[in-house]
């Protein structure tokens, strides 16, 4: 018998809370919507209309909500995750890019645009999913940008969503390593680096069940990344380039310590939207 898409999202929406999902009204409108091919504007217009969902769909639905509700995230049960413009392919072995690094990246876009090249060097070492670098891709069409991951799952997923950016080059390679040939003419470096302590066991299921090792933990502060980071930025850079770095909110000032102690000029840290430290800029001298 059909089942009303209303008396569904009343459900879901409960179970979801019940598991303590952050915001289960929100995961049950596009868990329905992904059942139904329904964005969550036409979910909720469905609801309004009164109408319902099939036999077979309200089964399907109920194996994705009981996976949310195992707290797997929303975006491994879809298999996309939007960032800024795109909608990126997830799954096992990548971490989930996430709505702060939105803001992180505007930066690198914007020394990119504001470069004199006519075809300005951005670099991002650590892509993960690819979001950042194919973001400058897309966004700087006229600048070349080289990306670079270790993991050999993450690298799968990100030479998935950067194939068709013909700007765009993706290797397998430590961060260290990457790029020898560009050394001194990249014009930004950035990166969203692993960078929670070892000790730190983050407290959100999805991240300390979901994400994979390799992109959470930084040794022991947190930092053992950006040190690698700092040495191997100011040598990609040209002079007067730009380093741009995602971190915790509370690493802000030790980051700033450590680019200042390494020669870098100008170290600023930069709030997100709920006011929280997230990124620190450097140039190089």
């Amino acid at each position: 018998m059909p089942v009303s898409i209303a008396a569904l999202l009343r459900s879901v929406a409960q179970q979801l809370a019940e598991a303590g999902v952050p915001d289960p009204l929100v995961d049950a409108e596009l868990l329905i919507g992904h059942v139904t091919g329904l964005g969550r504007g036409s979910v909720q217009a469905a609801v309004v209309r009164g109408d319902a969902l099939d036999e077979a769909d309200a089964e399907a639905l109920a194996l994705l909500v009981d996976r949310r509700a195992a707290r797997e995230p929303l975006q491994h049960i879809t298999g996309t995750a939007p960032f800024r413009h795109l909608e990126l392919a997830v799954g096992p072995g990548v971490f989930v890019p996430r709505p702060e690094t939105e803001q992180v990246v505007q930066f690198a876009i914007d020394a990119l645009l504001n470069a004199p090249d006519a075809a300005p060097i951005g670099i991002d070492l650590g892509t993960g999913s690819g979001a950042i670098a194919l973001a400058m891709a897309t966004e700087v069409p006229h600048a070349r940008i080289y990306a670079a991951e270790v993991s050999l799952d993450a690298h799968a997923w990100a030479a998935r969503n950067t194939a068709r950016a013909s700007n765009l080059t993706l290797v397998h390679a430590d961060l260290a390593d990457a790029f020898r040939e560009l050394d001194g003419e990249a014009a930004v470096v950035i990166s969203n680096p692993p960078y929670v302590p070892d000790d730190a066991i983050p407290r959100d299921p999805e991240v300390r069940l979901f994400d994979p090792a390799l992109a959470l933990y930084g040794g022991p502060d947190g930092l053992d990344v950006v040190r690698v980071l700092s040495t191997r930025a100011l040598e990609l850079l040209r002079e007067g380039g730009l380093l741009v770095i995602e971190h915790g909110e509370q690493q802000g000032a030790d980051i700033r310590a450590l680019l200042s102690a390494d020669g870098w000029r100008a170290c600023a840290t930069h709030p997100d939207l709920t006011h929280r430290d997230r990124a620190t800029t450097a140039v190089r001298p």
